[in-house]
């Protein structure tokens, strides 16, 4: 299982105390992620786990040290993405983000959606690697042993999968409060923030 460090809103410094502590995956939204990867070491894998905007995408793969977008919502978003990636070397990891709870606040396609989303990203976008699902679950699913988020995606996943004749799709799924039941569900990507850095500071 992969932990990625929610490090928005903190500062480089303790950022590096993870870094030397041996981490090298972080998630940020898209200003922070493109500052700090300017000033950081340079072996970070930066994940985007911000709400991905279609004016953004450009800026966002312009970043050499982007390991994956995890909420790539859109075929339209996939095409810019693709765009701005052919200097890579290697694809651009991306996760299609669904919106399993049908929370109107939360982004995501819904998910009788994501096939055709994964198929697009497979067919006709080469500088994007589909690397898997995620979701954000509701909070009331949090405490849950049977998540009902956590079993939709990992559902979706299976199906997509061998729809598309796939090796095995990764979940990025799981957060501070959830990720032991998400791990226990399927999970290989948690975004965990509060537990490692404390809690976020607030803007004003």
């Amino acid at each position: 299982v992969r932990l990625v460090a929610v490090s928005k809103t903190k500062p480089n410094e303790d950022i590096l105390a993870v870094y030397e502590e041996g981490h090298r995956h972080f998630g940020e939204n898209i200003q922070e992620l493109v500052d700090k990867a300017e000033k950081l070491p340079r072996d970070i894998n930066w994940h985007f786990i911000g709400s991905l905007q279609s004016n953004k995408c450009k800026v966002l793969a312009a970043v050499p040290s982007l390991y994956a977008v995890e909420t790539l919502d859109s075929i339209k978003k996939a095409d810019l993405l693709n765009k701005h990636s052919d200097y890579r070397t290697t694809p651009l990891r991306v996760f299609v983000q669904i919106n399993t709870s049908g929370e109107e606040s939360k982004s995501g396609v819904q998910p009788e959606e994501a096939l055709s989303v994964c198929e697009h990203i497979i067919r006709n976008c080469p500088h994007l690697e589909l690397a898997g699902l995620m979701t954000i679950g509701s909070p009331e699913n949090s405490e849950r042993d049977d998540n009902p988020d956590f079993v939709l995606l990992r559902e979706k996943s299976q199906a997509i999968a061998q729809s598309l004749s796939l090796s095995p799709l990764e979940l990025s799924m799981g957060m501070s409060d959830d990720f032991e039941a998400a791990i226990a569900h399927g999970s290989t990507n948690i975004r965990v923030g509060s537990t490692i850095f404390g809690a976020r500071s607030r803007k004003t």
